[in-house]
């Protein structure tokens, strides 16, 4: 199948929800708090009310970015857009290069989706998520990075595989913090 030049593509990238502090577990264990959750679910429902329901997600391996899609998934099925259907379930891939991933690393998780999706999400952490971000959008991205929780929706000018620096202006973000 050949991808359309003209086909809308959008790239979400969501920092994890704030998570516990803990020296009794390994980082990538460490769970949401009591906020986290909320906050997780608030994004999920301005993703819906927004109409921007990921075909693909790609999400870090971390308890912390699991337990934010579950969050999300529960806040998109909650409130669909316009009041329609909630939609199909997207396609949900767990990339441990996600967890201490930089950049280049995580533009290579995006670049591996189908050609035909229309909008894919990807959770992960900072540094490489705002930094990502910054690559895609220079101009536009937020200077001190993303925040737990926060959203930013890019629009992608390429196909996937040839998504790249510069490629993918800022068309919105939002901060689903309660």
């Amino acid at each position: 199948m050949t991808e359309g030049r003209n086909q809308e593509r959008t790239l979400v990238l969501l920092r994890h929800a704030k998570a516990e502090q803990s020296q009794d577990v390994p980082d990538a264990e460490r769970p949401l708090t009591a906020r986290g959750h909320a906050d997780a679910a608030a994004a999920g429902a301005w993703l819906a009310r927004h109409a921007l329901l990921p075909d693909v997600v790609i999400c870090s391996t971390a308890r912390r970015t699991r337990q934010t899609w579950h969050g999300v998934a529960l806040g998109m099925t909650g409130s669909p857009p316009e009041g329609g259907p909630a939609g199909p379930s997207p396609v949900v891939r767990y990339a441990a290069t996600a967890y201490e991933g930089q950049p280049e690393d995580l533009l290579t998780l995006v670049r591996a989706v189908p050609p035909e999706t229309g909008t894919v999400m990807l959770i992960a952490h900072n540094p490489g998520i705002s930094l990502l971000s910054a690559l895609l959008d220079p101009e536009r991205a937020d200077p001190d990075g993303l925040r737990t929780t926060d959203l930013v929706a890019h629009r992608p000018t390429t196909s996937w595989t040839n998504l790249g620096p510069g490629g993918a202006p800022i068309t919105t973000r939002h901060t689903a913090r309660g």
